[in-house]
Order: C-alpha cells, then sequence, then structure tokens
C-alpha cells in the first residue's frame, strides 16, 4: 500500500503524517489491518527497539456502577462474575501500585467505576496519588475517573497526578439518541459544553 509506504518514511525521517494521510489510515479496511500494524511497528523499532513502557491498573472501586452501558461488566444491572467493592483506601492502592512498579511498570492508572467522583472520592484519590508519589520515585500517576466537575482536575494535577483518561465511547450518529456520557474518540468534535468536565488541558 503507497499510503503506508509514504507513513513509514515519513515517521524513519520524524515528519508528522497529513490530517488526509491520518484520516486515510482511519478508513483503510479491516483486511489492511495488519499491515497497518506491520507499518507502524517498523516506525517504533526504528526509534524505541524491542523496548515498552509498562502501565499497571489499580482498580480503586469495582462494580457498584449506577450507569448502564452495555459493554461494561460493571454496568447497572451486570450478570457478570466480577469482584465489587467500595474505595480502596490509599495505603491498599500504593500497595498495589508498588506490586507494578515492582515490575517495571512505569506509570500508575488509578480507575474507578461510575459516572464520576464526588469531591470526597477527588480527596481521596488525591491522598492515594501523593502517597503512591511518596513511595515510588518516578512513577508517573494518571487517573480514570469518569466526569469532572469544575476544579476536580486541577485537585488532582496539584497532588501530582500527570494524565488524565477520559473515554469517549458512541458514534456521533447516536447523540441525539443517547446519554451525555457517551461520546466518542474517532473522528468528530463532540459539544464543548458536554464534555469540557471530563476533558481536562493537558498535562491533566
Amino acid at each position: 500500500m503507497d499510503l503506508l509506504k509514504t507513513l513509514v518514511d515519513k515517521g524513519l525521517r520524524r515528519e508528522l503524517p497529513t490530517r488526509e494521510e491520518a484520516l486515510a489510515v482511519l478508513a483503510t479496511s479491516d483486511d489492511d489491518l495488519l499491515d497497518v500494524v506491520a507499518a507502524a511497528g517498523k516506525v517504533r523499532r526504528h526509534w524505541f527497539g524491542r523496548r515498552v513502557k509498562l502501565n499497571y491498573l489499580v482498580n480503586l472501586k469495582s462494580g457498584l456502577c449506577p450507569e448502564d452501558c452495555s459493554y461494561c461488566s460493571q454496568r447497572l444491572g451486570s450478570k457478570a462474575e466480577i469482584l465489587k467493592y467500595t474505595w480502596l483506601k490509599p495505603g491498599e492502592a500504593s500497595e498495589a501500585a508498588a506490586a507494578g512498579v515492582a515490575g517495571g511498570a512505569k506509570r500508575v492508572c488509578l480507575v474507578a467505576s461510575g459516572r464520576g467522583p464526588t469531591d470526597r472520592d477527588v480527596d481521596r484519590v488525591s491522598e492515594t496519588i501523593r502517597t503512591i508519589k511518596e513511595q515510588n520515585d518516578g512513577v508517573e500517576v494518571c487517573a480514570c475517573l469518569g466526569l469532572l466537575s469544575d476544579g476536580q482536575a486541577e485537585r488532582l494535577r496539584a497532588a501530582g497526578a500527570d494524565a488524565y483518561n477520559h473515554n469517549l465511547n458512541t458514534s456521533e450518529g447516536r447523540t441525539g439518541r443517547s446519554r451525555p456520557r457517551t461520546r466518542t474518540r474517532t473522528g468528530w468534535t463532540p459539544s464543548p459544553r458536554r464534555t469540557r468536565r471530563g476533558c481536562p488541558p493537558a498535562p491533566v
């Protein structure tokens, strides 16, 4: 595929793809998926060799979610046989994070089920972040807690969070029929009013 060869050559020269080229990759058929992966692999190996960066996930709260996202085993009414527990204490979460760091993880991601945290939850997670940072020199910490209210991203950043992840997960065509929590991460721009609290500016 000429497109992939062009992009590999650009990647080896540290040149960014154009918007049109990036969109063309997204539009490739499923039959070409392995070719896309192989092309990306060439660029990655050139710059990073066979090294990988390990991220380690700590589930701060499992199950007990009031939302009904149909794909999720933690959703309201799910029959999945998963662990269900409320918030881990900061010491427990830090102990779990230490196991990941000992295994080679460079980043710990703190996740929790639910639509979004309360201010009390943010206090708890902030303490957890500080504890992990104090006990694991140089580790990065990110959080994925759902939709944030005004000021909560800044509080997580002040506690030491390096990034905030927010999953956007439906197509543009469904937004008129879906709840505000479901949004896309592929190729369209949702309403700032609906996403501004869940997607704080970089680096958090």
